[in-house]
């Protein structure tokens, strides 16, 4: 089988692209990515010389090249996105751009070549926000509350509309929030690693309440290879952790962790929009697929904490590339 990953050099991408060639070592892996402020192929500097292993520089919404590399493969993962709400705010168009007509790019592209498999990484933002209590099954309305979120539920839409118009096969999957390894330090995690680790102190957006459900990215990986070998044509499969953090309890368990105390939070003004509580159910992929999540969070963030502290080159050359102040 060869593989098309678009996006493989983003934080998801790189991992799942990493977990295939250990997991499938038979498998060819193409890796198209435009290499944008929150790609870096460096990511999968080990892999580079694996011979089953190709990476190609394109932006999705290149429609000529996309044609030319869809044209070799069998299946699509497509993790290619824009993903940070706060730019999604301050400028939306690049949203609509690469998440709505990238995606659209890609559909046409697959169409043409009778791909046997299209999967759409998507995310429990296109659900909106949840009360204190329930989780987000496949039947919930999409009701986006963000830019960003809103243009992968445009692109969510445009994919569920190919398997109803063409009967192409697609799969969608919407997870929760990912976290470890290799993620760009704009998110919260990596970013407050970051900050502490170069004496700064941590922003927490208003009371620092709103919860999310955190998914380990190598689980998350696993869950896609679930999907690409076993889920079924037309169908949405939510990913999730079953780990419900606040974000203050986020930041006060990495400030134990680096031995800091609360006096470096900042509380500062909460996001416009800022959705309040996202949890995902599981029971879909775990009863038809079989998949479940094997990493407590408990295990997983240290193992995370332990892998930024471990990499600071990887952290600071990313940060300086970007010039965004955040590691000294």
């Amino acid at each position: 089988m060869k593989i098309l990953v678009t996006g493989g050099a983003g934080f998801i991408g790189s991992c799942f692209i990493r977990h295939m060639l250990e997991h499938h070592p038979d498998y060819k892996i193409l890796n198209y990515d435009a290499l944008t402020y929150a790609g870096n192929i460096e990511n999968l500097y080990d892999v580079k010389d694996n011979p089953n292993y190709e990476f190609v520089q394109g932006d999705i919404c290149d429609k000529d090249l996309v044609y030319e590399v869809v044209s070799g493969v069998d299946t699509i993962v497509n993790f290619a996105a824009e993903t940070h709400v706060d730019r999604s705010i301050t400028g939306p168009e690049i949203f609509i751009e690469t998440n709505v007509k990238g995606t659209l790019s890609l559909l046409q592209a697959a169409k043409e070549f009778n791909i046997e498999k299209f999967v759409q990484i998507s995310s429990d933002e296109v659900y909106g926000s949840l009360g204190a209590e329930g989780y987000f099954t496949e039947e919930s309305p999409l009701a986006p509350n963000s830019p960003y979120s809103a243009s992968k539920a445009g692109a969510d839409l445009l994919v569920r509309a190919y398997h109803e118009t063409f009967k192409l096969p697609t799969v969608i999957t919407r997870c929760s929030n990912n976290y470890g390894p290799y993620q760009y330090p704009e998110k919260l995690i990596p970013s407050f690693i970051a900050k502490l680790m170069s004496g700064q102190k941590v922003p927490v957006y208003g009371d620092g309440m709103n919860v999310r459900d955190w998914l380990y990215v190598f689980d998350h990986c696993s869950a896609i290879d679930t999907v690409l070998h076993k889920g079924k044509a037309g169908e949405i499969y939510n990913i999730g952790g079953h780990n419900e953090k606040t974000n203050l309890e986020i930041t006060k368990l990495i400030l134990n962790a680096l031995n800091k105390d609360e006096s470096c939070i900042e509380y500062v003004q909460d996001r416009l929009g800022h959705d309040r509580r996202y949890a995902i159910c599981n029971d879909k992929i775990r009863n038809e697929l079989g998949w479940e999540p094997t990493t407590t969070f408990e295990e997983g963030i240290l193992l995370t904490i332990d892998w930024y502290m471990n990499n600071r080159k990887w952290l600071s050359k990313v940060i300086d590339r970007k010039n965004t102040g955040l590691f000294q």
